[in-house]
C-alpha cells in the first residue's frame, strides 16, 4: 500500500534480546563510510542537493549546540539521499584565527617563550605542527553522532585551495575598490591584541562609576559626565547642541581641560542630546565612535592615549598606569582639585567586552583594512526581498533586514600571526601593491608585506563555494551551486550567514549561494536556562551517547527543534529517547520472532481484516505527515508524528490488535505478518534519518538488503480506508474506556475479570477476541452476575467484579476521596465569592483557583460516577 523498492527474503531474523547502542554503533559507521554511502559525484545524472556544514573551529569539541545541529543537516541529507538526490554534505574546519594563536601561545607561555621568541615564521609553523598533532578532534566526534558527511571532501579555511579562493576575492573587491584602508575608530580586545568586529563584541551590563567633572570655570564652565574619566586625557572639545540656549555664549569659546593645562574648544554638534544629563559631552575622537564622527565634523584632532594594552601613554603623572588604575587616580586628582560635581556608584551600564576572552573592549583609533559593505549589503538584502533566497522562519526576516539594511564598513584586518594574511605590499616609496593568486609580489630592497592577517569570518564566508573549487570552474561547483539549504542557528545570522550572502552574490555573478535559510534556536537546560560552564549546567553530549547511544541523543534534540525556537534539553527527556529506541527495538523483535515478513507482493486490501487496513491508512498518511514537515523543517513535529505513529499505533494498537490472529495461525496470520512487515520496513526508512543506528541494524534484519542508508525513501501510495480507520477508532473507544474503569476501580492490568460484552449488530463484533485479550476479559461463564454495565461505542461490556475487589473497603476509600473534593470545592468557591479577596488578588493567583475549582468539579464526578459502578455490598 505504499511504494517500495523489490524486496529480498530476509537473511537472519534473529535479533538480540536486548538493544546495546555501544556495540553496533562504530562498526555500522566504519561501514558506511568504508562503502562510500556518503560520497557525492559531480557527474551523477542525479539531481544535485548539497549542505554545508557550519564549519566548526579547529580547536573545538563537540559540544551539545553542535549535536543539534548536525542532527537536523544528517536527517535532511539522510532523507535527500534515499530520496535519490545526490547528496552533499561538505565537511570541513575554521582555523579559528584568535583562538588557535591563543592556544599555542599558552602551549609556548608554559615553555617560558613567547611567539615573538620565535618569529612570525616559526611561530605559523608551530600552529600548523599544534593542528596535525591536536586539532580537529571533533571530526572524530562527528562520526559518534553519525554524521553523513562526505570525508574525501574535507576542508580547512588555511588550506592551499581556500587561501588561493581569499586571495582572488580580496584582489576582485580591491580592484573594484570595495576594499581600502584607513583610519577609524574599532573595537580593540588588549588582552588578544586586536581589532574585533562589531558583531564579536559582547554587552553585558557592568557595575561602573559615573563621574561629573567641571571644565572651565565661573560663567565659562561646563560639566560633562563620564564613565571612563581616563580618556579626559585625549579629550579635544566639548559638544553641546546648536539649539541649547544654556551654552549658545560658550560655542566657539575655548575652556581649560583640568589636570593637561590644554584649552579645548566648545563645538555645536547636532548629534548631541540636549535633555540627556548637562546636555554637554566631552569629545574624545580617538577613544570613541561617535566622539570621531564629532571629531571628524569639525575638524578635531584626534589624540591617542593609550597604547594596544591600554596603557596610559599620554604625558604626565598618569603615563604608564593601566586604565583602571587610571581612572581611579585621576578621579582622585579631580577631587582634589574641587572638580567633582558628582559621583554615582555603582552606575549599572552595558558595557562591550571580547567574545572570546571577555576582556573590556577598548574603542580605539587605527589604520585598519575595511570592506565597503553598501552595494554587497544592499544585493543581499535585495536577494531575499525578491525570494531568491527564502528564509525559514518567516519572521526572521526583519531581524535579517535590520541587519543589512544598516550594516557599517567592515573591519577585516586582525593584527595576528594565524591566518590569512594580508595579500598587500608597501614600497620604499609609499606604492601600494595588491598582488593576485597567479601574481609575484614586487621584490627589491624595501618592500614589505602588510603584517595583519584576516578576519575569520572573511574566509568563511567564501564557504559555500570555495569549498567546491572556487576561483576554478569545477565540475562540482558546476553540479552543487548554489546550495539547496543552509542550517544554521539565528545567532550567526549576522556573524556568518550575511558575509555569505555579499560574498556569495558578488563572487558568483548574482546567484545567492543558497536557495534557503533555515535558522535553528540555541540549545539551553531543561528550565530554559543558558548552557554554561560556570553556571554548572553544561553537558558534554559524548556522555550522554556513552550512556543512551547516539540515537538517543539525535532523537531528542530532533523532537525539540521548533524553528527558530530555542531548544530545552534534559537528561530525562534522553532518557525518554533511549526507552523509544528499545521499544522500536524490542517490538520488532517480536514482529520477527511472530510471522513478520517482507517476502511477496503485498495481498490485496479485500483478503486484509480491518486492522490491516487501517494500519496501512495510517502509514500512509503517516508519510505524508512527516514529508511535509521534512519541506517546512519543522523536525520537532516530525519527530512527534513518528513517535507517535510507532508507539502508539503499530505497538500498541496494531500489534496488540493482530496478537489474537497470529496466536491463531493460518492465512489471517499470513497476510497481517506481510502487512506487519510492509509497516516496519516503511517505519523503519521513516525514522532511519533521525535515529540512523537502530533503524539500520532492524531494517537490515527484516529485508535482508544492504542498507536502510541507500533505501528508498517511502512514498505516500493514496491508499486510505476511512472505514477501517473509524471502525478501530471504536475498539481503541471500548478498550480505553474499560481500562480507565478497571483502573478507576483499583483492578490491576493483569487481572483477569469475567464479561459480556454485548457487540451485535455493531462494527466492533469481529474484533471480540483482540477487545478480549487487551482487556484480560475472560468468558462469563456460570454463575455470571454483572456488577457493573459500561455502555460505550454503540456496544455494552457488563463486567462481574465480584470476588475481585473488597467492595465496602473500595466505597471506604472512595468516600474519602468525594470528601476531600468537595472540601476543596467548598474553599474555591469561597475565595472566590469574596469580593475583598478578589479585588487584591493578583491575575494568576485568581487563575489558579479557578483551575483547582475546576479540578474539583471533575474530581467529584468522576468518583460519584465510580461509586454508582460499584456493586452492592
Amino acid at each position: 500500500m505504499t511504494e517500495n523498492t523489490q524486496q529480498q527474503p530476509a537473511a537472519n531474523p534473529e535479533l538480540p534480546t536486548q538493544y546495546a547502542p555501544a556495540e553496533v554503533e562504530g562498526k555500522l559507521y566504519e561501514r558506511w563510510v568504508e562503502r562510500g554511502y556518503f560520497e557525492a559525484d559531480a557527474n551523477s545524472e542525479k539531481p544535485p542537493y548539497t549542505i554545508v556544514i557550519p564549519p566548526p573551529n579547529v580547536t573545538g569539541s563537540l559540544h551539545l549546540g553542535h549535536a543539534f545541529e548536525h542532527t537536523l543537516i544528517d536527517a535532511l541529507t539522510r532523507r535527500k539521499r534515499m530520496q535519490g538526490y545526490e547528496t552533499l554534505w561538505q565537511p570541513g574546519m575554521d582555523h579559528a584565527g584568535i583562538a588557535t594563536q591563543n592556544v599555542v601561545e599558552r602551549e609556548l607561555a608554559k615553555e617560558g617563550k613567547s611567539r615573538h621568541d620565535l618569529g612570525r615564521e616559526a611561530f605559523v609553523e608551530r600552529v600548523w605542527q599544534w593542528k596535525a598533532e591536536s586539532g580537529g578532534q571533533i571530526s572524530g566526534q562527528m562520526k559518534r553522532l553519525g554524521d553523513g558527511v562526505a570525508w574525501s571532501r574535507e576542508r580547512f579555511t588555511m588550506d592551499e585551495g581556500l587561501s588561493q579562493a581569499v586571495q582572488t576575492i580580496f584582489k576582485k573587491l580591491y580592484d573594484d575598490e570595495l576594499i581600502y584602508r584607513a583610519e577609524r575608530i574599532i573595537n580593540w580586545c588588549p588582552r588578544c591584541l586586536t581589532a574585533i568586529s562589531d558583531i564579536e563584541v559582547e554587552y553585558q551590563d557592568d557595575d561602573g562609576e559615573l563621574v561629573s567633572i567641571r571644565y572651565g570655570d565661573g560663567d565659562a564652565s561646563i560639566v560633562v559626565a563620564t564613565t571612563r574619566a581616563e580618556t579626559m586625557l585625549g579629550d579635544t572639545a566639548v559638544a553641546v547642541h546648536p539649539d541649547d540656549e544654556r551654552y549658545k555664549h560658550l560655542v566657539g569659546t575655548e575652556i581649560e581641560l583640568p589636570l593637561t593645562g590644554r584649552r579645548i574648544p566648545v563645538v555645536a554638534d547636532e548629534h548631541v542630546d540636549p535633555e540627556f544629563g548637562t546636555g554637554a559631552v566631552k569629545v574624545t575622537p580617538a577613544h570613541d565612535p561617535n566622539d570621531f564622527e564629532i571629531g571628524q565634523r569639525h575638524g578635531l584632532p584626534n589624540l591617542a592615549v593609550m597604547d594596544e594594552r591600554a596603557v596610559i601613554t599620554a604625558h604626565g603623572p598618569f603615563q604608564g598606569l593601566d586604565r583602571l588604575e587610571a581612572r581611579s587616580a585621576i578621579v582622585a586628582a579631580l577631587r582634589a582639585e574641587g572638580r567633582i560635581v558628582a559621583e554615582k556608584r555603582p552606575y549599572v551600564h552595558s558595557v562591550g567586552h571580547c567574545s572570546r576572552c571577555k576582556t573590556t573592549i577598548e574603542p580605539r583609533l587605527s589604520m585598519q583594512w575595511w570592506v565597503k559593505v553598501g552595494p554587497l549589503a544592499e544585493a543581499a538584502g535585495d536577494a531575499v526581498r525578491d525570494g531568491k533566497v527564502k528564509i525559514h522562519p518567516q519572521e526572521m526576516e526583519k531581524r535579517y533586514f535590520d541587519w543589512v539594511d544598516n550594516l557599517h564598513d567592515w573591519c577585516i584586518s586582525r593584527q595576528l600571526w594565524w591566518g590569512h594574511r594580508i595579500p598587500v605590499w608597501y614600497g620604499p616609496n609609499g606604492e601600494i601593491v595588491c598582488v593576485g593568486p597567479d601574481e609575484q609580489p614586487p621584490a627589491g630592497e624595501g618592500w614589505h608585506q602588510d603584517t595583519d592577517v584576516l578576519d575569520t569570518w572573511f574566509s568563511s564566508g567564501l564557504w559555500p563555494f570555495s569549498t567546491l573549487g572556487w576561483p576554478e570552474r569545477t565540475d562540482d561547483l558546476a553540479k552543487f551551486y548554489p546550495n539547496s539549504v543552509l542550517v544554521t542557528g539565528y545567532d550567526i545570522l549576522f556573524f556568518w550567514v550575511a558575509r555569505m550572502m555579499m560574498f556569495g552574490l558578488y563572487a558568483m555573478d548574482g546567484t545567492p549561494p543558497f536557495h534557503t535559510i533555515a535558522l535553528h534556536g540555541m540549545v539551553r537546560d531543561q528550565f530554559g536556562k543558558k548552557m554554561s560552564k560556570s553556571f554548572g549546567n553544561a553537558v558534554n553530549p559524548l556522555d550522554w551517547m556513552d550512556e543512551y547511544g547516539s540515537d538517543a541523543v539525535r532523537f531528542t534534540l530532533a523532537n525539540g527543534a521548533n524553528p527558530g525556537v530555542d531548544v530545552p534539553i534534559g537528561e530525562d527527556w534522553v532518557k525518554a529517547s533511549r526507552n523509544f529506541a528499545n521499544k522500536i527495538w524490542n517490538a520488532t523483535r517480536f514482529a520477527l520472532m511472530n510471522g513478520a515478513t517482507v517476502e511477496g507482493p503485498l495481498p490485496d486490501a479485500s483478503e486484509m481484516s480491518a486492522t490491516d487496513r487501517w494500519i496501512l491508512s495510517r502509514l500512509n498518511k503517516t508519510v505524508a505527515e512527516v514529508d511535509a514537515y521534512y519541506d517546512d523543517y519543522q523536525f520537532a513535529k516530525l519527530a512527534d508524528a513518528l513517535y507517535h505513529f510507532a508507539w502508539d499505533e503499530v505497538f500498541d494498537w496494531y500489534v496488540e490488535l493482530s496478537k489474537t490472529t497470529f496466536f491463531a495461525g493460518g492465512e489471517g496470520a499470513k497476510v497481517s505478518g506481510r502487512v506487519l512487515g510492509e509497516v516496519l520496513d516503511v517505519m523503519l526508512r521513516l525514522l532511519h534519518p533521525v535515529v540512523p543506528f537502530v533503524t539500520e541494524t532492524l531494517w537490515t534484519t527484516l529485508t535482508g538488503k544492504e542498507s536502510v542508508v541507500i533505501a528508498d525513501w517511502p512514498t505516500d501510495s493514496g491508499f486510505r480506508d476511512e472505514a477501517a480507520e473509524k471502525e478501530i477508532e471504536l475498539v481503541q473507544q471500548v478498550v480505553t474506556e474499560v481500562r480507565r474503569f478497571r483502573s478507576d476501580q483499583g483492578l490491576q492490568p493483569g487481572q483477569k475479570v469475567p464479561a459480556r460484552l454485548e457487540l451485535t449488530g455493531t462494527a466492533l463484533a469481529p474484533h471480540e477476541a483482540a477487545i478480549r485479550q487487551l482487556l484480560r476479559l475472560q468468558p462469563e461463564g456460570e454463575g455470571f452476575s454483572a456488577t457493573a454495565s459500561l455502555p460505550v461505542a454503540g456496544a455494552t461490556v457488563a463486567l462481574d467484579l465480584s470476588g475481585t475487589i473488597d467492595v465496602a473497603a473500595e466505597r471506604k476509600r472512595l468516600a474519602k476521596d468525594l470528601a476531600a473534593a468537595e472540601k476543596e470545592k467548598a474553599q474555591a468557591n469561597g475565595k472566590l465569592g469574596n469580593e475583598a479577596f478578589l479585588a487584591k488578588a493578583p491575575d494568576n493567583v485568581v487563575e489558579k483557583i479557578r483551575t483547582r475549582l475546576a479540578k474539583a468539579d471533575e474530581d467529584i464526578a468522576r468518583i460519584q460516577a465510580q461509586l454508582e459502578r460499584l456493586p452492592q455490598a
